[in-house]
């Protein structure tokens, strides 16, 4: 069988980045890697991991291109097959490019077809969009719906000394 990914970029421009693939479910996710990286223009060169996510992107388990960890424990991407990790129940995983840059992607299963004859996968279906020249930029804020939030120190100014609660001659 041939599952059918889409991979969107996690930016924030305007125009979506995405790119269609086709590959084999008995395929690796080291194969997965290749034809994203090579589908978004990367030399696929920098060290990058699968997360198996839930249906709200949560990010699961790790999966790895190399094994990092100091007892060999790592789930890797050249011993894990697809079809092991993505499938209709759970058809989504995120994949993370160059950890310095942190390139971030949503991959979801979107069909599970015949194999067709005459084609050669992995095959790269459809383009959409221009990766940006350098990873979009990752913000990340306090839940200030948070229950447990104090409202009342959103408007605090820090440089007015005498009114904050510290000693600024603490040592």
């Amino acid at each position: 069988m041939i599952y059918r990914f889409r991979v969107i970029l996690d930016n924030d421009t305007e125009e979506d980045v995405f790119r269609d693939l086709e590959i084999r479910e008995d395929d690796t996710l080291e194969d997965l890697h290749n034809i994203i990286t090579q589908s978004f223009g990367f030399d696929g060169t920098e060290m990058a991991s699968f997360y198996i996510s839930d249906a709200q992107w949560n990010q699961g388990e790790e999966i790895s291109l190399f094994d990092l960890s100091d007892d060999g424990s790592a789930r890797l991407m050249n011993e894990t097959r697809i079809n092991d990790v993505a499938h209709e129940v759970s058809p989504k995983l995120i994949y993370i490019y160059d950890f310095l840059s942190m390139w971030t992607f949503y991959v979801e299963l979107a069909e599970i077809v015949e194999e067709a004859e005459g084609y050669d996968y992995p095959n790269l279906m459809f383009v959409q969009g221009q990766v940006p020249d350098s990873a979009p930029a990752k913000t990340f804020e306090a839940d200030t719906d948070d229950d447990n939030y104090d409202h009342s120190k959103d408007d605090m100014d820090i440089d007015d000394y005498d009114n904050l609660d510290f000693d600024e001659n603490w040592n």
